[in-house]
């Protein structure tokens, strides 16, 4: 593995499986982007330099000791879709928001800039994921697609260890009424990651709680890091926080995992 980038590690996911796993959720330095994109940008949607971009993913797939072309990653569309991937991958972005292996060298890669990234392992299986959970992959069962594709591959749902790394928190996260309907129309016991912001009608949203239930309610075990990507500014990519500067882009940072070759 290379010195950098210097990824964050699950404590969950390195008790379980960090003699045959390797993880890491990666901030935004470490590469060689500039300017609002500075600069481990991996976002191929983002309007940055491609040869930034591919460089950035080129040293993720370094510190694992892989080449880029066994990085795997997904066009990502806030769905319930769980790819499966093996050795027959051959660098192609289907339109999924998970990624499931038993391929060890294989490094599977998740997106995001507020939105939960998840990693999932079942070290004595040997069976890994990543997941992209927004409100709507998350509310829609991306989680559990995961859990699912990764018991498909002989993973024991009991077994599985998921992290979820740097995301928006609730202190950050104000949505509207009908944002709020969606959720109670689903499940009226969603209330609870709901509080009341300070304008009439709108609410904040706690994402990482929400994202916890599910995983933990799908029988994992769980844990998050509890880092907020909006005021991190110095390590984390953030969508809204962009937003809320009229930023004309934003960056994307990567969480990444992989069975390690004997």
């Amino acid at each position: 593995m290379t010195d950098l980038p210097f990824p964050i590690e699950s404590p969950l996911l390195s008790d379980a499986a960090a003699s045959v796993i390797a993880h890491g959720f990666f901030t935004r330095q470490g590469g060689v982007s500039e300017g609002i994109y500075a600069s481990l940008n991996v976002g191929l949607g983002s309007e940055d330099d491609r040869a930034s971009v591919a460089e950035n993913r080129n040293r993720v797939a370094a510190w694992f000791g892989q080449r880029l072309e066994r990085l795997a990653t997904v066009n990502q569309v806030h769905s319930p879709r769980a790819v499966v991937v093996d050795d027959a991958y051959r660098g192609e972005r289907p339109e999924a928001d998970a990624l499931v292996t038993a391929t060890p060298g294989l490094v599977l890669g998740v997106l995001s800039a507020d939105c939960g990234p998840i990693l999932f392992a079942d070290p004595h299986a040997q069976v890994i994921g990543a997941a992209h959970a927004g409100w709507k992959g998350a509310l829609t069962g991306v989680l559990e697609a995961t859990i699912e594709a990764m018991i498909g591959l002989g993973a024991a749902r009991d077994r599985i260890a998921a992290c979820l790394g740097p995301s928006i928190t609730a202190a950050h996260y104000e949505v509207g009424p009908e944002f709020v309907a969606r959720f109670l129309e689903a499940d009226e016991s969603y209330d609870r990651f709901f509080t009341p912001s300070a304008r009439a009608g709108h609410a904040m949203f706690d994402l990482p709680g929400l994202t916890l239930k599910r995983l933990t309610e799908a029988g994992v075990k769980a844990e998050t890091l509890g880092l907020c990507t909006y005021v991190d500014e110095e390590r984390f990519f953030s969508y809204r926080r962009k937003t809320h500067r009229n930023e004309p882009d934003y960056g994307r940072q990567i969480s990444a995992i992989s069975i390690r070759e004997a």
